[in-house]
């Protein structure tokens, strides 16, 4: 059972399982959950955010706890207290801390100081909360999660790495288009290899666009211009524009593809306004599901 999730590769064995949990979830979401009545969540956010502190915070009441907001400048984390003795405290404290920081190292430390699980809330290497949604979305608009071909367009950033681990683990076929030097971690591209000889999928790193659409059933991208990446602004945009998700780029696409975005969303940038808010965009449903994939992973955490 997962102890932690800080990767998607801790959800290796489960994510399947979570998927098909937050499609439950959102059929009968106002039900609370056997075991969750005055479970605390401490939520931990480095970084500003919408979609994750809302749908963790609303699961937990959904589901008969509590969650409390922990900003590291309101703590002693933020004059000095090291990671690890944040961790210990907060384990005689709450039942569950979810973490939203700029380093995957000090995500590591929490987890390696805490007693309690430890969700990986967005950090500078992945976001597995949003895999979970993501997959959720794409089980209900597709009906599977296998034997499709899953397209990525932008950045080989934290979203990147994640959606490879995934389509990875659940047999799902991935093309990421991105600029040479500007491609997904390698340690992670590995690991994500190493599975994909053992589930059939295929995954490819191109340069090409165009080639990586081509007969897709989700195109995906994400924000060209990460948070601490603010100085790199202009150079990035002008880089990327290559590589903006368009009409153009989609009329490669399945006739019957959808568009994923994890949002923010910046029209005009890596997408047209035309795509995101289109009849193949799904990216609404898939901020919806943050909150049922949010249920499906402390619920699990907690009751294992």
């Amino acid at each position: 059972m997962m102890k932690d999730v800080l990767s998607v590769l801790d959800m290796k064995d489960d994510l399947e399982d979570l998927v098909a949990e937050s499609v439950r979830f959102k059929r009968d979401r106002y039900s609370a959950v056997e075991g969750m009545h005055n479970k605390v969540l401490g939520m931990i956010f480095e970084k500003p955010s919408t979609r994750t502190r809302t749908s963790l915070e609303t699961a937990m009441v959904q589901m008969g706890g509590h969650a409390i907001y922990l900003n590291p400048n309101d703590m002693q984390l933020g004059r000095g207290e090291t990671v690890e003795d944040t961790g210990k405290v907060l384990s005689r404290l709450v039942d569950v801390i979810s973490y939203r920081a700029f380093s995957h190292e000090k995500m590591v430390e929490l987890a390696r100081s805490s007693s309690v699980p430890v969700i990986n809330a967005l950090d500078d290497l992945e976001h597995p909360l949003q895999i979970v949604a993501d997959f959720a979305t794409i089980l209900e608009k597709k009906g599977r999660t296998n034997n499709l071909k899953f397209s990525y367009v932008g950045d080989g950033n934290n979203m990147c790495n994640s959606l490879i681990l995934a389509s990875a683990i659940l047999g799902t076929d991935i093309s990421v288009a991105r600029p040479r030097g500007y491609g997904p971690n390698q340690n992670l591209l590995d690991a994500a290899l190493k599975i994909a000889k053992e589930t059939s999928s295929r995954i490819e790193i191109l340069e090409d666009p165009v080639k990586a659409v081509e007969g897709s059933d989700i195109i995906y991208t994400d924000v060209w211009v990460s948070m601490g990446e603010e100085k790199e602004r202009a150079a990035r945009e002008k880089l990327f524009m290559p590589y903006q998700v368009n009409s153009d780029l989609c009329q490669h696409a399945d006739k019957n593809y959808i568009f994923m975005h994890c949002l923010p969303a910046h029209r005009g940038l890596e997408v047209s306004a035309e795509i995101a808010d289109g009849v193949h965009s799904v990216i609404f449903d898939e901020a919806e599901y943050r909150l049922h994939s949010s249920k499906a992973v402390i619920s699990s955490l907690l009751s294992a």
